[in-house]
């Protein structure tokens, strides 16, 4: 079997060439279409890139006050799903919601803001009369339902319409319901709001971009100025009318200027020492050339003249070689170098989260006693806070009977919280277990085991620590160490 043979070096760089030729041809076409003004180069990025970055802050602009606006129908959305718990009463039959409500727009159809009430199993128990044209938005909970208080908002698109969907659970003597409320609002404001806004953005930023590049242009005529100036001192420098360059430059180009008189400086040196050596050469060889012009009448025998001016000769050789050896050494001799995270307060973020953690569970009717100092603060993600105590405070109102306490103070270097419920509270045995993902402590009660699990994560991201104890109150006690 024969093998392949293989190419040679010339046919390989018979391959090579010619990529390398396109390439440098490429380059060449490049540079050559490009402007050789500074200025025209400078003017021709900003006029391609300051485009983009206006598109980009332009998107970017947009999106953010898309997402502040969605933030704000969330934020009236929860509003009304509280306002609506706080008129829920509950009657022999269940629970029930009056036919006229504080709010007017729920009795107007198609005032743009509706609601419902569900039972898990789907079984519609009110809307209100506003909604009585939206029988196909008005939708049963899914059978996913997520854990009590905490709320899913979507925006259905097809129907303009932002949708709040909070299930809660509520506990009588008799019973407990498990009830999904549904918010309904709808989308135009925000449309409007929105298109206004992208209205408004397109016309500043276009001004922004048409009087940056204006300004850029004044910048760069601005800057490239001492080039130019430059350009004419060094015509002065030719012409013989200056010999150096003068004036002040900026420093970027007051470095050129300096090296460039340093340099003009060194060769007018070179100059007088290369005038000096020939000066110094020629009375060098003034005399050897005596003593030959003088043999010549001296009446010396051929030999004798001859033996004379090859002395003389060799010596002039010598002259010569040395004053060379001299210019040569000052023209290459070694020039001078010198020439070439803020504190959150945590009370007023407890106040809020047990705020709303109290709506939540208004039927439990909650004695809250909290134990910390207003002044007390801690240098945390305002947002790590609330979702770490957020965790903790809503296990202590779900499975705390009707107490909870929380207490907060500084140990040395650190600050140790404590929440505790008057419930069942924890085994001994499960509370390390409890603490993993997905393993809960009292299965009867709704949840997924999760809540746990993202405290600790979080306290081990600050380098904090979780302990479950028996509280004095009959339930739970869980303590947080954060370092301050």
């Amino acid at each position: 079997m024969s093998t392949p043979e293989q190419p040679t070096d010339t046919q390989r760089n018979a391959v090579i060439q010619p990529r390398s030729e396109r390439q440098l041809s490429l380059r060449q076409k490049l540079s050559r279409h490009l402007p050789r003004s500074l200025r025209k180069r400078l003017l021709l990025a900003s006029a391609l890139l300051l485009p983009l970055i206006m598109l980009l802050a332009w998107w970017a602009l947009l999106k953010s006050y898309h997402t502040s606006q969605e933030a704000s129908v969330r934020e009236r959305m929860q509003l009304q799903v509280y306002l609506l718990l706080g008129a829920a009463e509950v009657t022999a039959t269940g629970i029930v919601l009056p036919q006229v409500l504080t709010e007017p727009r729920y009795s107007q159809q198609g005032s743009g803001l509706y609601a419902a009430l569900h039972q898990s199993d789907g079984r519609l128990m009110w809307r209100s009369p506003s909604s009585a044209l939206l029988a196909d938005i008005i939708q049963p909970p899914p059978d996913d339902m997520p854990p009590p208080g905490h709320p899913m908002f979507d925006h259905l698109e097809q129907h303009q319409v932002y949708r709040l969907r909070f299930p809660v659970i509520w506990e009588t003597l008799e019973r407990e319901y498990q009830l999904m409320f549904t918010v309904l609002e709808s989308d135009l404001p925000t449309r409007k709001a929105i298109a206004e806004y992208r209205h408004r953005l397109t016309i500043w930023l276009l001004s922004v971009a048409v009087l940056a590049w204006g300004i850029l242009w004044v910048i760069m005529s601005w800057g490239l100025r001492p080039l130019g100036q430059l350009a004419t001192d060094l015509k002065k420098l030719e012409s013989g009318e200056r010999r150096q360059l003068e004036g002040r430059y900026p420093t970027e180009v007051q470095a050129i200027t300096d090296n460039l008189n340093h340099l003009l400086t060194s060769e007018q040196q070179q100059r007088e020492r290369y005038r000096n050596t020939l000066g110094d050469l020629a009375h060098s060889l003034k005399t050897p050339l005596a003593v030959i012009r003088g043999a010549g009448d001296e009446g010396l025998s051929p030999q004798q003249y001859r033996q004379t001016v090859e002395e003389q000769v060799q010596r002039m050789n010598q002259i010569v070689q040395y004053q060379l050896s001299r210019a040569v050494k000052s023209h290459n001799q070694t020039p001078d170098t010198s020439v070439a995270m803020q504190g959150i307060a945590l009370r007023p973020l407890l106040e809020r989260i047990l705020g709303a953690l109290q709506k939540v569970y208004r039927d439990k009717n909650f004695e809250v006693e909290l134990r910390v100092e207003p002044e007390l603060c801690i240098a945390a993600d305002e947002r790590d806070l609330m979702e770490l105590l957020g965790n903790l405070l809503e296990n202590a109102f779900k499975y705390g009977d009707d107490q909870v306490r929380v207490s907060a103070e500084r140990l040395q270097d650190e600050l140790l919280i404590e929440i505790a419920d008057n419930g069942a509270g924890v085994s001994p045995e499960k509370r390390q277990r409890i603490l993993q993902r997905g393993e809960r402590a009292d299965t009867s009660v709704q949840g997924q085991g999760i809540g746990l699990a993202v405290a600790v994560d979080i306290l081990s991201s600050y380098g904090g620590g979780l302990n479950i104890a028996d509280a004095p109150e009959g339930g739970a006690l869980f303590q947080l160490s954060l370092p301050l």
